[in-house]
């Protein structure tokens, strides 16, 4: 079978220093490989600086990567159109208040993906939108609001939105809990896997919280200086760490992981 999303030998160069010496390029990111199956939950773990964010927008063609390819259901990106990819990759990202326009009503913010990405008419597009409400929680009379009229949670609600709008095959999450105290970030992160269960969906989670993590997770990645340092079931992660990273991280976070 088939996976759902292969990365293969992805790397992203970032240009190094114009000064004397510099060596005109840097590996950033690379090399990374691996799958992830439909309806399953990978989790990207590392400290701050890791890569963990530049290869997650890599994955939802937020940034290009320099070499290497990612393929869904076996066709690479390379070989999709914009719109293709948008529809299946879709990322969350870390802060509402940033990437939610504050101008702009919840209404037109659902609408545009589908504006951009699809041929529906504007009957489809508002009840595709309806029912993507539903889907995350939200009534229809938030559709006049603008996002400051939100409370932080119903905020995060709107982004999940925004990206299910689509019915993409995978949703990313990137860091989207830092924003929010423990209690109301369990309540996005059950949505997210209400939303899961109901629609099959993979996702990629970005996260700090190693009880998230183990909570939640299918599989796991260890990101250490752009480098994959340890990859490998959620359960033997957490149950027999190989690498001093992975090891470090799950200390920090939870002193009793081996438990």
């Amino acid at each position: 079978m088939t996976a759902l999303l292969t990365v293969n030998n992805l790397y992203k160069k970032y240009k190094g220093s114009k000064y004397f010496l510099s060596s005109g390029f840097r590996h950033a990111i690379g090399p990374i490989n691996f799958t992830l199956d439909r309806g399953k939950t990978l989790a990207i773990i590392g400290e701050n600086g890791s890569g963990k964010s530049s290869l997650v927008k890599m994955i939802a063609g937020v940034i290009p990567a320099t070499s290497g390819d990612i393929f869904i259901n076996g066709i690479s990106f390379s070989a999709m159109s914009r719109q293709d990819r948008c529809k299946s990759v879709r990322i969350i990202f870390q802060d509402p208040n940033i990437s939610l326009n504050p101008k702009v009503t919840i209404g037109k913010i659902l609408t545009a993906p589908l504006e951009l990405n699809t041929s529906l008419t504007a009957e489809q597009r508002k009840q595709q939108i309806l029912k993507t409400l539903d889907l995350v929680g939200l009534l229809p009379d938030y559709l006049d609001f603008y996002p400051n009229m939100l409370s932080s949670v119903q905020q995060h609600q709107v982004a999940i939105a925004r990206a299910m709008v689509l019915n993409p095959d995978i949703i990313i999450a990137d860091s989207i809990l830092s924003t929010l105290d423990t209690s109301l970030g369990f309540k996005i992160v059950n949505i997210l896997l209400e939303i899961q269960a109901k629609k099959g969906i993979s996702c990629i989670f970005v996260s700090h919280n190693m009880n998230l993590v183990r909570h939640i997770s299918d599989q796991v990645i260890v990101m250490q200086n752009g480098k994959m340092v340890e990859s490998n079931t959620t359960e033997q992660i957490f149950n027999s760490p190989q690498e001093a990273t992975t090891k470090s991280l799950l200390q920090s976070e939870q002193p009793d992981y081996r438990k």
